[in-house]
């Protein structure tokens, strides 16, 4: 095949890609690759379709193969960065990324991917450093405006973030990723009705925006006064490293404890300290249930269960499913005298909904397996528990309290696997 046929194809591959037919464009560089195998432009550009159409291995072969043609070219580094970030593998990533950087330091699409890589790591000092390089050399740069932004709002900074997602919309106002963080920018300020605005304009100009898709149902849910409080708080908890989240959570356990071993010893203080014990304890339900909660309820309105994704409606059925079993067990308890069984059938069934409700809480893979995992043992110890306590064997109720300290372990158990992205 001739250069300038190659070049034909490779500049039609490109082409491709950025219209997002990627499929299309790996065949292109694929018949490249047939005739000339030493080429680390196409291999790195395969390497993107491919991670795209998430077949990781074979994204990861070729930009492996990109980069021990092309040591030197610094694309095959920013490919091989790319393959490694979608993968959870950001260490890897941010070595390959330092490197197409200091082969091409002036080039402000690495630096971007540098942003974005400590963006995903939580490092939101060093994903602003890295936009802001990359704006040195390209002020107008899309994606390095947007994650300047993005730092800025975990910053703390909303006004500043504010700002640049204005400009980068004046000069690209069809842009469904812009649109879709100003969204998000807005929610943060509680601005609910401008966010949905922008999320919805996200996604007319790209309907598998699925952060925006995300930013419809929170700011849907947003609309009741309760939710919006517990946006407030999973929104400010995301900003926190994972060792600063697990402070807050042990923090709040322990005070609460605490308050308790004080009230114990100080009786006439009791009737002041139970309310704030009540609270704390529908807080951290609601931290748990508020999400699939809600999501259920948003099932009833036209546009919010058209937002939600296969994902969020599960979780609401489970945990629905678990809720609406815990009420009609109650009902008919109290109907009935309050039968030892259908109590403990009504606490299980309640009890049940946390460990449920943390399943798609938690990334693909082994993470969510092992809670699945544990959320059917839980369900089997409830169930045994019911059943047997019905027939009056006393193990029934030692199965019940077994459970009982399932729940209590739940709580630290599921934020440690929330926690983890395995490699992907």
């Amino acid at each position: 095949m001739p250069a300038d046929s190659l070049d034909a194809r490779f500049a039609r591959a490109e082409l491709l890609f950025q219209q997002s037919r990627h499929e299309l464009a790996a065949h292109e560089l694929r018949q490249i690759l047939a005739v000339a195998p030493e080429n680390p432009p196409a291999h790195a550009l395969l390497a993107l379709c491919l991670v795209e159409q998430k077949q990781f291995d074979e994204a990861q072969r070729e930009a492996e193969v990109a980069v021990g043609q092309g040591p030197d070219f610094a694309f095959a580094h920013y490919a091989r960065a790319r393959v490694l970030e979608e993968r959870n593998d950001f260490d890897g990533a941010a070595a390959a990324i330092g490197e197409a950087v200091r082969l091409e330091p002036t080039d402000a699409d690495f630096h971007a991917q540098h942003a974005q890589i400590r963006f995903n790591r939580h490092e939101w000092a060093l994903a602003l450093a890295a936009a802001e390089t990359g704006l040195q050399f390209d002020p107008e740069h899309v994606a390095a405006n947007n994650l300047r932004a993005m730092a800025l709002v975990k910053l703390g900074r909303q006004a500043e973030a504010g700002q640049t997602i204005d400009a980068t919309l004046a000069r690209s106002p069809e842009n469904s990723f812009t649109h879709a963080n100003r969204g998000w920018t807005l929610l943060e300020s509680g601005d609910r009705k401008q966010a949905l605005h922008h999320f919805q304009e996200s996604l007319r100009l790209d309907p598998t925006n699925d952060w925006a898709r995300a930013g419809v149902v929170e700011a849907l849910k947003a609309g009741n006064p309760i939710y919006a409080v517990m946006l407030r708080y999973f929104l400010w908890m995301q900003k926190l490293s994972q060792g600063a989240q697990w402070a807050v959570i042990i923090g709040l356990f322990v005070g609460n404890k605490l308050l308790g071993a004080w009230a114990a010893s100080n009786p006439a203080m009791k009737k002041w300290v139970l309310p704030i014990q009540l609270v704390y304890l529908g807080f951290v339900l609601l931290t748990w249930l508020a999400q699939p909660i809600f999501n259920l309820l948003l099932r009833l309105n036209r546009y919010g269960r058209l937002a939600l994704s296969e994902e969020q409606t599960r979780s609401a059925n489970l945990v629905g499913t678990c809720l609406f079993t815990g009420l009609t067990a109650l009902g008919i308890a109290i109907a009935a005298g309050f039968p030892l069984w259908l109590i403990v059938l009504t606490l299980v069934s309640f009890g049940l909904a946390l460990p449920v409700s943390a399943i798609f809480k938690c990334h693909e893979g082994w993470p969510r397996k092992v809670m699945t995992a544990y959320a059917g043992a839980m369900a089997l110890t409830g169930l045994a528990s019911v059943v047997l306590v019905a027939a009056n064997q006393p193990t029934g109720m030692a199965l019940a309290g077994l459970f009982a300290m399932g729940i209590f372990i739940n709580g630290f158990l599921a934020n440690i696997l929330m926690s983890q992205r395995p490699r992907r």
